[in-house]
């Protein structure tokens, strides 16, 4: 179902519905392992109750390390395993505000360390298009939540690509917003310059949906910008394919050198669909997109150790006291998993004295040239668009070095390195069409996200 169908059938009998999707969680879940914390009674007693808004009744799933008041937020890690949140995160007040409804807090990567969603302390969570499958991460859970028909919207977070790459991987839409378009405030960060909480849905008008909700400057968020003066949903709605006569959209044969066969002829007919539009295409050239990994995973880890020394057994998180402050600091922390430890200690070496200028430094500055270079891009043209993931989702434990997947992140990790809105629409199973835009061009973005959906709705009706 589409979210406009879903819609009427919440709003028509919302117990119905509601009892549909319980019954689709207690058949499926326990194979999919998509939630953490499943919130069906708390949901049952809303649904009873009078809604209005934007998503009156309509049940939403939210990523675990997004804060729920009085419900246990994890990310997906045995340090948190306990910590139940004192407040609500900003995107999650709006959200109670429209009348939505939160089902639960979706499985993820530990503390977002992950791309296939594997390294949660809870289990990995599985494909529900195969269950040998990886789905994607981090935000895993709130992808296989959609795909399974758990939910009728998710949130996630995205941080080189952890929302576009499980919903790529899941045959669902996911969308980053320009960084700053969405408040941040409550969110567990993995890296605060590039992370950004972002919408999923079962189509395009889902995501303008929850961007119209989550969207706006927040006080307790100094990064975040104003939203537009129309609405997305209403920009959507009127939406006409013609408005895109003659626009350009721009690829770099860069981005097909990384990307498997199968996967490059199911770009093709999305970039030869958009011609016959009258939709201008260029093929380009982006060297930088080489650095883009090394630079992504020096700033990351950089970010991360800093965050997580909060995270110590005497303050936040699980503790295991011994015979002395030192020790019980290394003891407690011994409950972090791998891929949380490998990058805490990759950040501290980088940031260290020796090391600063020699690493973090250059990255901070290689930087800076990959957001000047695609920022002189969009002067030019109007979309920059790609594979969203290079590969098919690989199964479960067949990839164990990290090398080999933190390079899965190559197409993905531009848009939050620059901080434009990027999006992933479903074009075949598994296989998604990335669409970046300008800063602060959301609205666009999704326009040619939903023009891609119309050609390819049959596909995501029947899947």
């Amino acid at each position: 179902m589409f979210t406009k169908e879903i819609i009427e059938d919440a709003r028509s009998d919302p117990i119905n519905h509601f009892e549909k999707i319980r019954k689709n969680i207690e058949r499926n879940e326990n194979e999919v392992n998509s939630f953490i914390t499943l919130l069906l009674d708390e949901a049952e007693k809303e649904i009873k109750q009078t809604k209005e808004g934007k998503l009156a009744y309509l049940l939403i799933a939210i990523k675990d390390n997004i804060l729920v008041e009085g419900i246990k937020t994890t990310a997906g890690s045995k340090m948190l395993k306990n910590y139940i949140a004192p407040f609500d995160a900003t995107v999650i007040k709006n959200i109670k505000k429209e009348g939505g409804i939160i089902i639960g807090k979706t499985n993820m990567d530990e503390f977002a360390c992950g791309s296939d969603g594997t390294t949660s302390a809870f289990g990995p969570t599985r494909n529900p298009l195969d269950l040998e499958k990886v789905p994607g991460g981090s935000s895993s859970g709130s992808a296989a939540v959609l795909a399974a028909e758990f939910a009728d919207l998710a949130l996630g977070s995205d941080t080189g690509g952890s929302i576009r790459n499980p919903s790529a991987f899941c045959s669902i839409f996911g969308f980053k917003p320009t960084y700053g378009i969405v408040s941040r405030y409550g969110l567990i960060d993995m890296a605060m310059s590039l992370d950004q909480i972002g919408p999923m849905a079962k189509d395009t008008y889902g995501l303008a949906l929850l961007m119209d909700v989550i969207s706006g400057k927040d006080i307790y968020d100094p990064t975040t910008i104003r939203k537009p003066t129309k609405s997305f949903t209403e920009i959507i709605e009127n939406f006409k394919d013609n408005n895109l006569k003659g626009k350009k959209v721009v690829y770099a044969r860069e981005f097909l050198d990384y990307t498997e066969d199968k996967i490059k002829r199911k770009f093709f007919n999305v970039i030869d669909y958009l011609n016959s539009l009258g939709l201008e295409i260029i093929e380009t050239s982006l060297p930088e997109i080489e650095y883009a990994v090394p630079t992504y995973y020096l700033v990351v880890p950089s970010e991360f150790a800093s965050a997580m020394q909060r995270y110590d057994g005497l303050k936040y998180g699980y503790r295991k006291e011994v015979r002395d402050i030192w020790n019980t600091i290394m003891e407690s922390r011994k409950v972090l998993g791998r891929e949380v430890k490998r990058r805490i200690f990759l950040g501290t070496f980088i940031t260290s004295r020796e090391e600063f200028g020699k690493w973090y430094k250059k990255a901070v500055l290689v930087r800076l040239k990959i957001r000047k270079r695609l920022l002189e891009l969009f002067k030019k043209y109007d979309y920059l668009v790609s594979p969203t993931m290079p590969v098919l989702p690989w199964r479960i434990g067949e990839i164990q070095d990290p090398l080999t997947m933190y390079q899965m992140d190559v197409l993905t990790v531009l848009a939050n390195l620059v901080g434009i809105p990027s999006g992933s629409v479903p074009i075949a199973k598994s296989v998604g069409f990335q669409v970046m835009g300008n800063l602060k061009e959301d609205h666009k973005v999704l326009e040619l996200m939903y023009t891609v959906e119309q050609k390819f709705s049959k596909f995501i009706k029947t899947n």
